[in-house]
């Protein structure tokens, strides 16, 4: 098996759903970043704050 192959075998699909304002853009940096995938995670405010 070539590295590509074995590159491709190692992604997984998922998906996060939920309410407007239920913290999917902070769940899915905490995802990256403990996957470390992304080296910094920033701060997403709400419209209100």
């Amino acid at each position: 098996m070539n590295q590509l192959q074995k590159e491709i075998n190692k992604r997984r699909t998922f998906a996060i759903i939920s309410h407007p304002d239920a913290g999917k853009t902070t769940i899915t940096e905490k995802l990256l970043l403990f996957g470390k995938l992304i080296q910094q995670a920033g701060t997403v405010k709400g419209r209100g704050s």
